[in-house]
């Protein structure tokens, strides 16, 4: 894969994240990123979509012995200032909510947390717009 993203001129790509925060696809969409970056490619946004919001949540706890993606995300998306949008409707479903959100259904706690940021499918489309290729993870 990333021979591929090496070749020819730079790209600017959208990533979608449809799966959960332990699913392979999820890990996939991470190496991705990974090598895009490293190929001199631009990210222009991540967006977390559906179960893809659990990668986003700072209360999933990975066990011991195996990857922990959601970890690995944050790092990614700070160490490299990417733009980390988890979609609103999705989140709020799973009870994934940041500080605000908490606050607005009286919810006793917040997962979300910088980097990430929760928004709306209009994110998702406007990274259509500015991006070469919009590429996806996971879902049905």
């Amino acid at each position: 894969m990333a021979a591929v993203l090496l070749i020819g001129s730079v790209m600017k790509f959208a990533i979608a994240l449809f799966s959960a925060a332990h699913a392979p696809s999820s890990r996939r969409a991470l190496l991705f990123a990974q090598a895009a970056l490293a190929g001199g490619h631009e990210i222009v946004r991540l967006f977390f979509y559906q179960d893809g919001v659990y990668n986003a949540c700072a209360s999933v706890v990975t066990p011991q012995d195996e990857q922990d993606l959601p970890q690995q995300w944050r790092t990614f998306v700070s160490d490299n200032q990417l733009d980390g949008v988890v979609c609103i409707a999705a989140a709020l479903r799973r009870g994934v909510l940041n500080e605000e959100e908490a606050q607005r259904y009286q919810r006793s706690a917040a997962s979300v947390e910088a980097p990430w940021a929760l928004s709306g499918l209009g994110q998702l489309h406007d990274a259509i717009q500015d991006a070469d290729r919009l590429i996806c993870f996971g879902g049905a």
